[in-house]
């Protein structure tokens, strides 16, 4: 019982904060130029997230 609540508290205390520091530690690991080749790479096969990046960047609505 006592090692089972030892684990959930450790458990919730690492997601606490890693909530909390959830931008320092984005910012920390994107510092990593093959972190972030990873990431980026990573994100772009995603379905439907590399049509609307370019849509966005390149054809969509002028203000002009």
């Amino acid at each position: 019982m006592s090692r089972m609540l030892t684990s959930i508290l450790m458990i919730g205390s690492i997601v606490y904060f890693a909530f909390r520091y959830r931008y320092r530690i984005i910012n920390v690991l994107l510092a990593s130029r093959f972190l972030r080749r990873f990431a980026v790479g990573t994100i772009m096969r995603i379905p439907g997230v590399k049509g609307r990046l370019f849509q966005s960047v390149f054809g969509g609505p002028s203000e002009w």
